[in-house]
């Protein structure tokens, strides 16, 4: 653009109309010039686009397979009850006319069979396919069809609702079938290529192409959330197909759209490579997941508790319990610390360390950087297993501090706090063994947080500091904000759930 807007003051200058057929030529090399300059200023990044993606998919198409299942569920005879309140007049009438219909249509409700359509691939020669786990879930039968129609009665081998991620297999009778392998997720860029294969709709392999929108999504789907995000055309029954970079490599697992209407918008959502790959291995070898665990419950690390701490940043995970008998009580990591690093990796936000922790392998032993109390402070845990403590039902054991007593207002709170007596206890429904003080109102117009803290809660720790009285808490705060802190932070029980409060101090 720069070359065309030099050249034409020069053009003007001459004062002369050329003739049609050299004005012709002269755009003619103009253009050409325009192209030779282009080419030569080229950003060392730029790539141009491939010109077609039709022999990557001939290669991938083979390997990508459509999956169907049947399931057995009620059947329905007509519309529902509609939902009443209780003790509604028309309750009885209602469901003495249902009751009726069912009598003339026949009886109860009779069983029938469902079918639902989704996409998977192939990832060994043995027959070992990978889907979503909510394509299978509660099926009674998997079929998996190849591209050339040939259909294969498929085993489960495992499933992980966590990911959502589900191995089958299937008996190619000595065949040695067509199979793709994963990839590096992580060295995906936002902008790259990536193709989508799979069985929209129940039409059969159907390719679609995007790029990249962004990466490390969280949307909410579970503890492990690692979610690519493409504009590649995803739509119902692409669930479970392969996304692929332009290297043939499997860098994700199709999974979710965001769409209002059911039909692809430009943004849909695939497992990584990185989270699906050891989960894969994990169900292939032993037919369930074999997570790490730490035993602990954390939280994020916003700014205000940032600036409480004495963080410079708000980064990592801040410990909120720790599980009697896990890794971290083991390994001295104490409620209020702060996991700045794991294994060697930094924590960046509190959604990192969970797949930190489940990728590290069971029995080792591993470094864990924690803050504590204004300083730095390294410890050892020795990995759990995460299966075998829900197994257990292992949970958070109760904290206890000193005895209740008087009741105390803090006005720069808004908060009113009272000694943890017999009648709040059964008001509030604390359990016998918590300690600490409880709130007992919430002066809204003051309360100077965005966390949410609630009438019946008890404050167990404040600034780290265990309190046993209204007064306890009253003494820490004001100690907090005379050396010039702009918050507090407690440590709040809210019904057996531990979690901690930053409240910024009100002006005057």
């Amino acid at each position: 653009m720069t070359f065309l807007r030099s050249t034409a003051p020069r053009r003007a200058e001459v004062g002369q109309r050329a003739p049609v057929g050299q004005r012709a030529l002269g755009l003619r090399s103009a253009g050409l010039a325009v192209v030779a300059l282009l080419i030569l200023v080229q950003p060392a990044w730029a790539k141009a686009p491939p010109e077609s993606f039709a022999d990557l998919a001939e290669k991938l198409l083979p390997a990508v397979v459509n999956i169907s299942t049947t399931q057995t569920v009620e059947s329905r005879r007509g519309p529902d009850m509609p939902q009443l309140p209780p003790g509604s007049p028309f309750e009885d009438f209602f469901k003495d006319f249902f009751e009726e219909r069912n009598r003339q249509n026949g009886g109860p409700r009779q069983p029938r069979r469902a079918q639902s359509l989704g996409s998977g691939f192939l990832i060994d020669p043995s027959g070992i396919v990978v889907t979503n786990n909510h394509v299978i879930a509660e099926a009674d039968e998997v079929m998996v069809r190849l591209q050339d129609d040939e259909e294969f009665e498929a085993e489960v081998l495992g499933r992980d609702p966590k990911t959502d991620i589900a191995v089958l297999k299937i008996d190619p009778k000595g065949r040695d079938l067509p199979f793709v392998e994963f990839g590096d997720s992580d060295a995906l860029r936002v902008g790259d290529w990536v193709v989508a294969i799979g069985n929209p709709f129940g039409l059969g392999g159907t390719v679609t192409a995007g790029i990249v929108s962004a990466r490390k999504r969280d949307i909410r789907q579970g503890p492990y959330d690692d979610f690519i995000q493409t504009d590649a055309s995803i739509n119902k029954g692409n669930s479970g197909g392969p996304l692929f970079d332009l290297n043939g490599k499997v860098i994700g697992v199709n999974t979710a759209i965001f769409s209002q209407t059911g039909g692809s918008v430009g943004i849909g959502f695939a497992v990584s490579a990185r989270l699906a790959g050891p989960v894969v291995d994990q169900l292939r070898e032993y037919g369930r997941t074999r997570r790490g665990w730490l035993g602990v419950r954390i939280q994020t690390v916003d700014e205000d508790i940032a600036r409480s701490l004495g963080l410079e940043e708000a980064t990592g995970a801040l410990v909120a319990d720790v599980t009697d008998g896990g890794p971290a009580k083991d390994a001295g990591i104490e409620p209020g610390d702060v996991i700045l690093s794991f294994n060697n990796e930094k924590v960046e936000s509190m959604r990192q360390l969970p797949r930190i922790v489940a990728e590290t392998r069971i029995g080792i032993d591993v470094p864990v950087e924690v803050w504590r109390k204004g300083a730095r402070k390294l410890v050892t845990a020795r990995i759990g297993e995460l299966e075998k403590a829900e197994q257990a039902q292992l949970i958070p054991a109760s904290r206890t501090v000193g005895e209740p007593e008087e009741t105390e207002r803090m006005d720069f709170f808004g908060l009113e706090l009272s000694s943890l007596t017999e009648d709040l206890r059964k008001e509030h429904d604390i359990d016998g063994e918590t300690k600490g003080v409880v709130i007992t109102g919430i002066d809204f117009d003051r309360l100077n947080t965005q966390q949410k803290v609630s009438v019946g809660a008890v404050i167990v720790e404040v600034e780290q500091q265990p309190v046993s009285s209204p007064k306890d808490v009253a003494e820490l705060a004001k100690a907090a904000k005379e050396k010039g802190l702009r918050a507090v932070l407690l440590e709040v029980d809210d019904n057996g759930t531990t979690s901690f409060i930053s409240l910024r101090f009100n002006e005057g």
